[in-house]
């Protein structure tokens, strides 16, 4: 295991830039890319319900995802921060000050899961109704939905977390197949919750008989926020014990009571980047709020259905950059920490090429195939006729 770690710190620190950038960058780009699969496999499952039911479903989560993303990116700008201070700490060869950051930071994400758990819990009507102004089916089935995502919120929060330590010292692999894996079970569990004992579309013919038989009831959309929060959780045991195996990380040693002077470094350099993430998510739930004013109805929710399918594929592309972003968080800190300024320098370039040639190639295929991608989700006809003003933007 030394060994390895090792061997993880040398690519980091003296291996060919380009290559030790990409072979680390690439899974990480794809991982976190595939956070919000979970989302997207939600909104295909629920796409194939009953018209009546589909639309105002994927428009109702398109919102929620906003909402539930607020708490995301506030922990994840936390989380960026505990990274440069392992990557740094790792880099110079401190183990206590790793473990005893990476310790402190899981205190600091217990108390923002209690906080937006507890606002989805018993805020969710206001937030979609109120606050965006969702009408009629949306906000009824809006606020189920939101209530499961938001109180069920440290799945997600410590999911990213874990993951961003572990590449923070080194482990990029594994954190990605943990969460392939997630996925996959996001889609089994989506299946049955959804559909229940049905009916189901012909892919998912499968889901019914086994939801029979083990008792699992019709959840529609529901359904497809349970699945995620239960696919989450599971990924989340994998992925603790490989922290503790490979870096030695959570010993009750360091599960100290909280040192609110490391409390406050995460926080001071945490917050610049929530906060710029904050108002990117706090304008897409203005044109959100704006379009359900403005231009749906009771019984008319096909703007906000074509929105939230496009926003959710612009998350995608902005979890991607993300992804690159830790790798040169990664490589930035390890170098900075063994004063290899100009490795470090370097490192960042050479992420930031990576992340624009992803982006230009993101740009292009949503340009390209916009519509196409929001009719895979939703076919219906309206919803595809304003797809092209949604990606116009993209």
């Amino acid at each position: 295991m030394r060994r390895s770690k090792e061997t993880l710190s040398r690519r980091i620190l003296v291996g060919p830039l380009g290559f030790e950038i990409m072979r680390f960058g690439a899974p990480l780009a794809v991982g976190m890319g595939l956070q919000t699969a979970f989302n997207l496999v939600d909104a295909y499952l629920i796409g194939q319900l009953e018209p009546e039911i589909a639309g105002p479903a994927l428009g109702a989560i398109g919102i929620c995802d906003q909402l539930a993303a607020l708490g995301t990116i506030i922990a994840y700008g936390l989380t960026i921060a505990t990274g440069a201070l392992l990557s740094r700490s790792s880099g110079r060869g401190d183990a206590d000050s790793v473990r005893r950051v990476a310790w402190q930071s899981m205190l600091l994400m217990l108390a923002l899961s209690c906080v937006f758990g507890l606002g989805g819990l018993f805020g969710a009507r206001w937030l979609i109704a109120d606050l965006v102004g969702a009408k009629g089916r949306v906000a009824e089935l809006g606020e189920d939905y939101l209530a499961v995502m938001m109180g069920g919120s440290f799945t997600i929060f410590f999911l990213l977390h874990l993951a961003s330590v572990a590449r923070s010292l080194g482990s990029s692999k594994t954190p990605v197949t943990l969460l392939v894996l997630a996925n996959v079970l996001n889609l089994v569990l989506a299946a049955l919750f959804v559909y229940g004992p049905g009916p189901a579309p012909a892919p998912f013919a499968w889901a019914p008989p086994i939801a029979h038989a083990l008792g699992i009831p019709r959840l529609e959309l529901q359904g497809a926020a349970w699945a995620t929060i239960i696919a989450r959780a599971v990924a989340l045991v994998p992925m603790i014990v490989l922290l503790a195996r490979r870096f030695g990380l959570f010993s009750l040693r360091a599960m100290a009571l909280p040192d609110f002077a490391v409390l406050r470094r995460i926080v001071a350099l945490g917050w610049p980047s929530s906060a710029q993430l904050v108002v990117r998510i706090l304008a897409m739930l203005l044109t959100h709020a704006l379009v359900a004013r403005a231009f749906t109805t009771e019984t008319d929710q096909t703007a906000t259905t074509a929105l939230g399918i496009a926003f959710r594929l612009e998350t995608m592309a902005l979890f991607v950059a993300l992804g690159w972003g830790s790798a040169a968080q990664t490589f930035v800190g390890q170098n900075l920490g063994a004063a290899n300024l100009l490795r470090a320098k370097r490192s960042g370039w050479v992420t930031a090429i990576y992340t624009g040639a992803t982006m230009a190639v993101l740009a292009l295929v949503y340009r390209a195939f916009g519509p196409s991608l929001i009719g895979f989700f939703d076919s219906d006809p309206d919803v595809i006729e304003v797809a092209p003003h949604n990606f116009g933007s993209f």
